[in-house]
């Protein structure tokens, strides 16, 4: 990240050209479902008016900022090691997720309400048509990732940088968790969290970029090709088998997670003797 100073004005008008071409999002998701389209092709369908409403409230920003950004994908700060480790970190995000998801079913913490609800666990595996898949990966794993980097790291976060590392990663965490949906929340802001650390210790957004586009592919596969169901009856809860081991796998992938992180930052502290520390 190099040393640029963001104003409160440049800060500002991002965050309303950013809730502006939400807002116009959702109004339109709404109205292709009304008109009877799916609703997860109209989330996908609906997404596409965002990066043209973002470039045209935006155009004076982006002239005057072309070199910031030029900066965030320069060349050199993308390597095999890098990608690699950025892949790692974003398939142990996802990992974690499923993991606590299935101690918390295992343990009774998830529960379905439905008296009715399909006991399981019944998994089938079938993906919706390659047009569909395709404008998924293009949107999740493409355009969101790209929008919500440049917004909440390249600009929220690097705004936040005098303030100290804890501030700067915090505030712009919770920032990018509430432009989510309020059932994402606790782990969109874990996902800020590591996003915001790589992008604090390599001053680049390949990093983060790379770590979101995988977990939002891999989201889309199983929103597009997976379908699993597991509600297993009170009396048989805690299922201390599945739980235990959901728990040491979400546990070792924290672990290894966190070892990568530390691992990015110590090797951009020996780059950059001078910088500052997390």
């Amino acid at each position: 990240m190099a040393d640029h100073r963001i104003s409160r004005t440049t800060l500002a008008a991002i965050l309303v050209a950013t809730t502006a071409a939400l807002v116009a999002r959702s109004w339109l998701q709404i109205e292709l479902v009304q008109e009877g389209m799916q609703q997860i092709l109209a989330e996908d369908v609906s997404y596409l008016v965002v990066p043209p409403i973002l470039l045209l409230l935006l155009f004076p920003l982006w002239r005057s900022e072309k070199a910031f950004l030029k900066i965030q994908f320069r060349r050199q700060a993308l390597t095999w090691r890098i990608a690699v480790t950025a892949l790692t970190i974003g398939i142990l995000m996802r990992l974690m997720w499923w993991s606590q998801l299935i101690a918390g079913v295992s343990f009774g913490m998830y529960m379905s309400a439905d008296p009715d609800a399909v006991v399981g666990p019944a998994v089938s595996f079938r993906c919706a048509s390659s047009a569909v898949v395709f404008l998924g990966f293009f949107v999740m794993a493409l355009l969101v990732p790209l929008i919500e980097e440049v917004t909440h790291r390249a600009y929220i976060q690097t705004a936040l940088r005098p303030r100290g590392a804890a501030v700067a990663i915090l505030v712009s965490a919770a920032i990018f968790a509430i432009f989510h949906v309020p059932t994402s929340w606790p782990f969109a802001f874990f996902a800020g969290l590591v996003f915001g650390v790589q992008y604090w210790s390599t001053r680049s957004l390949w990093p983060s970029l790379i770590s979101h586009a995988t977990v939002n592919g891999l989201l889309q596969i199983d929103w597009r090709c997976l379908s699993a169901t597991w509600n297993p009856r009170a009396e048989t809860i805690p299922l201390l088998g599945p739980g235990l081991v959901s728990m040491i796998i979400f546990v070792t992938c924290a672990v290894v997670l966190i070892y990568l992180l530390l691992k990015i930052a110590t090797e951009a502290r020996a780059i950059r003797p001078g910088s500052q520390g997390l």
